[in-house]
């Protein structure tokens, strides 16, 4: 636990002598010096009030020593050490070093090793060169329930923290998972997520402690806002942070922390101390992690070290940013340039961090994990973002936007493509993300594998390492990887599980290629209850296979049941105040016929020409160009038709240009067409023309995609005459 009386101001930095013993001492100490007093471990120590009083005489003497004399108390400080392992086993010295480095909102696309090509982040292309690098890793589509997962063990369904909620006041004593009432036009009651994670549940912070490690916890904690939830409480010797924590209260100091008081989003609390002015959050956390490593080398530790970056309020180094704004990815995809720079602060801080490891000679029994905590944002402070369209001057986020609007002008943080869409959905960019596992000597270096792993892994992966027993009474959902990662052995589960009941809420499933996600009931944007995709031939989840492959929907279906059963997931529950009048949604809303008309056949429309070029109009496209447009249709005549398009300040369609067009196939099979819409900026109108003047045109869906993976579609496979 953090310690303010102990605390030492150098420059305007804290530094921690939290420990009486070996730790004060050896922060001072030469690598060279350090070896020769660690080699003094196993002597018989004195203990109980013997070992107090030398504790108590050698800290008073060797106060009295400059660090040049050093040499002249070696004989003093082996006694101090000997004292200070007392009650700690021979077996627990012999463990490994545990850094658990967790980087929040980093999309799997998000660095050189993954594949960016607009990114340079040459510390994880180093770090992959030195570890195993999964490829099909899986965190929940929001941080929190990913954090509680890790120090857990278990699925979010069980530990029931399932949405972002880890800065909000926690619900009272026996209180209701779910509300007391909803609209009567909402069909279902979903659980409330909660906002801490339980104090009953023995989290790996505490069963490491227990077995002799030494435990710091570094960054964002998102698991409960008041004191009570705080890292400290959750057996973290160490804490630096502050409360509430979606994100820092700010990426330069002054920080704005206080030390006591009653957290809110006015008036942050926790122990993270001010530094010199303009210091930068990410720098910060990391002269603080490597200060832990440097007071703990006598025995094992644990360093949680999670990053505030790379979320918003994404502050960035400016001159990092004026390199990258003019750089260009080779792909097209990915171009911001504010990312780019705090994405080279992390990597900055990895490496760093792996330097002084291997500075102290501690790299080759430390097993290091690189994380992601979810997909990469792909929503955010767009030009259509709602929550900062009305942002104006005088606003508190006013200068934050126009800083945005000037280096990375409507683009989201990054771009997770060839992924669908990101953070907050439950497609594979909201949920797969970069994994890379370094322990010398037992993991392959440059190795890669496609196990399909997630959060619940994280905690008996690193209890099977340091060979420390799980907690007989605690259930827990994931499975120790160290036989993927010696490439002994394949993990033992039938399949894997993402349950999300939030923002479009859905649980899927993954068993080798198949994903299967089933949505709790229609939603405007994704009308269809089941989706199924084979993630190895479509990893872009662009067909759906649900009605091609019942059967196997039927499988990985009756999984889902199973483990909602198992795990105890908070299903939604009928809303007794229900009218029957759910909003409902028409296939066709937003699409306008003009010079034709629309016909409900068999799971799918109709279109009747009625006169010369007909097409539906919509204004309902509010995606950022370039678009791909998908039909999937079929004519007895086929022929050509074009997409047409006018974007915002254009009062008519160009004649000549903003048209693309695209040939139908004749037949009585259903056709999949695309188009690439070079639209530049978002569309006003579209109109979609279609060959219906001599022979009708059905349609079973109509599908926008962006850069980003974000979708319009119609689906009309629901109609019926």
């Amino acid at each position: 636990m953090h310690r303010p009386d102990r605390e030492v101001r150098e420059g305007g930095k804290a530094t921690y002598l939290q420990y009486v013993g070996l730790g004060d001492v050896m922060h001072s100490m030469t690598s060279r010096n350090s070896k020769k007093i660690s080699a003094a471990i196993r002597w018989n120590p004195p203990s109980g009030e013997a070992a107090d009083t030398m504790k108590a005489f050698i800290v008073s003497h060797l106060s009295a020593n400059p660090a040049s004399d050093l040499m002249k108390s070696v004989n003093a400080v082996l006694i101090l050490l000997a004292c200070h392992v007392a009650g700690t086993p021979a077996s627990a010295l012999d463990r490994p070093n545990i850094v658990l480095f967790l980087v929040d909102d980093m999309g799997w696309m998000d660095s050189t090793p993954y594949g960016s090509q607009y990114y340079e982040t040459p510390n994880m292309q180093r770090l992959a060169q030195q570890a195993m690098r999964f490829t099909d890793a899986y965190a929940l589509p929001l941080c929190s329930p990913t954090r509680a997962s890790i120090l857990s063990g278990q699925y979010s369904s069980r530990h029931r923290v399932t949405s972002a909620s880890g800065h909000r006041p926690a619900a009272s004593e026996g209180a209701s998972p779910y509300p007391a009432k909803a609209p009567p036009n909402r069909r279902f009651l979903y659980a409330n997520s909660k906002n801490y994670l339980d104090l009953n549940l023995p989290t790996l912070a505490e069963v490491l402690q227990q077995a002799g490690y030494r435990t710091g916890h570094f960054g964002k904690w998102h698991l409960g806002l008041s004191q009570e939830h705080w890292p400290d409480k959750y057996g973290f010797e160490v804490a630096f942070h502050a409360q509430p924590s979606p994100g820092p209260p700010s990426y330069f100091s002054p920080y704005g922390v206080h030390r006591a008081g009653r957290p809110s989003g006015r008036h942050h609390v926790g122990t993270i101390t001010d530094g010199v002015d303009g210091e930068y959050i990410t720098d910060r956390l990391t002269d603080e992690a490597v200060q832990f490593v440097e007071a703990s080398q006598d025995r094992p530790f644990f360093l949680n070290f999670w990053h505030y970056g790379v979320h918003g309020p994404w502050g960035h180094k400016e001159a990092y940013t004026a390199e990258f704004a003019k750089k260009q990815d080779p792909r097209g995809k990915q171009r911001n340039p504010i990312m780019a720079s705090m994405l080279r602060s992390v990597d900055e801080s990895l490496g760093r961090l792996m330097d002084r490891l291997e500075e102290l000679h501690l790299a080759e029994n430390t097993l290091f994990i690189f994380y992601s905590d979810n997909g990469g944002n792909v929503h955010s402070r767009t030009y259509d973002d709602r929550k900062t369209a009305n942002v104006k001057q005088g606003h508190p986020q006013f200068e934050a936007i126009q800083d945005w609007r000037k280096w990375a002008g409507g683009e989201p943080p990054t771009n997770n493509r060839p992924l669908r869409e990101g953070k907050g959905r439950i497609y594979e960019g909201g949920q797969r993300v970069p994994l890379m596992i370094r322990w010398p000597g037992h993991i392959e270096a440059g190795a890669t594998t496609d196990a399909v792993v997630g959060p619940i892994d994280v905690y008996p992966t690193i209890l099977d390492a340091a060979g420390v027993a799980k907690p007989a009474e605690h259930i827990v959902d994931g499975e120790s990887l160290l036989p993927v990662l010696k490439q002994t052995g394949r993990l033992h589960r039938d399949a894997y599980f993402t349950w999300f009941p939030h923002l479009v809420p859905a649980v899927s499933v993954r068993q080798g290629e198949w994903k299967l996600i089933r949505r709790f009931e229609p939603h405007p944007s994704y009308p269809e209850v089941f989706e199924l995709y084979n993630l190895n031939a479509d990893i872009g989840e662009t067909e759906n296979l649900a009605k091609q492959m019942p059967k196997r929907v039927r499988q990985l279906d009756a999984l889902i049941d199973q483990f909602v059963e198992e795990t105890g997931a908070l299903y939604p529950k009928p809303n007794p105040a229900f009218t029957g009048t759910a909003k409902s949604f028409d296939t066709s809303e937003g699409l306008v016929p003009r010079n034709c008309r629309l016909v409900n056949t068999v799971g799918a429309i109709r279109v009747d020409g009625t006169g010369r070029l007909p097409f539906l109009g919509t204004a309902r496209v509010k995606l950022r160009g370039p678009l791909t447009m998908t039909l999937i249709a079929r004519s007895a005549r086929g022929g050509k038709g074009r997409v047409q398009w006018k974007t915002k300040g254009q009062d008519d369609f160009p004649e000549s240009e903003q048209r693309i067009s695209y040939d139908l196939p004749a037949g009585e099979a259903w056709r999949e067409v695309k188009a690439e819409l070079p639209i530049q900026g978002q569309p006003q109108i579209v109109r979609l023309y279609l060959p219906a003047e001599t022979s009708p045109v059905e349609l079973r869906a109509i599908r926008f995609q962006d850069g980003q993976g974000r979708t319009k579609v119609w689906d009309f496979s629901p109609v019926s005459p």
